[in-house]
Parts: structure tokens; sequence; C-alpha cells
């Protein structure tokens, strides 16, 4: 292979991750399914992190079935079927168990 050929191959890998982050969400993670508007994700575990919508996403646990979640540098929590915003996302709880919680992230 010559060296063109692997520098053209390498500016399309890059130019793809490129409009993948414009979507938003990480790749190659099973518990972030995305579509161009919003992101669906699962953060199992304190401590958990994802980075969607260009933010990162962290949660700490629940506390009385609500699940506490840091955006942006904000900390908030909410209960199933609650919605907050915190920071440039929109969150909504869809499940709070004990050790985890279920969300749609869009942009607000």
């Amino acid at each position: 292979m010559s060296a063109t050929n692997s520098r053209s191959r390498l500016a399309a890998g890059l130019f793809a991750c490129g409009l993948g982050l414009l979507t938003g969400c990480t790749f190659g993670s099973e518990n972030v399914q995305c579509s161009p508007s919003s992101c669906t994700v699962t953060l199992e575990g304190t401590d958990a992190q994802v980075e969607v919508l260009g933010t990162t996403l962290t949660f700490s646990g629940t506390q009385d079935g609500r699940a506490s979640l840091g955006v942006a540098g904000a900390n908030v929590s909410c209960a199933e079927g609650e919605s907050v915003t915190a920071g440039p996302l929109d969150l909504e709880c869809t499940s709070v168990t004990e050790d985890a919680v279920e969300l749609t992230a869009s942009l607000g």
C-alpha cells in the first residue's frame, strides 16, 4: 500500500469520526444510542460517565428513588418520569433503579 493510500484512508477515517462527533454521542458504547437530536443513555454503577452531545454526564448513585447526576459541572437529581435541565442538556429520566439510571438527553 502506498503512503498516499494510507493518508487517504486515515483522512477518510478522521472525517467519518468527525461526522460522528456532530451527532454528539460516544461510539462503541453499549449504553448509548443516538438519533440526530437526542441520545438514550444507561449509566450503571457509581461514578459511571459518558460523553453525549458534547457534554460529560456522570452518575453518582441513587437515593430515595432519585438519580444523582453531574452535567457540565452542575449537580442535579431526577426521579423516574421526571425531566430536568442542566448545563446545555435537557434530561428525561425514564428509569431509576438502585444502581442505574436510564435517560434521554437532548440539547436545550
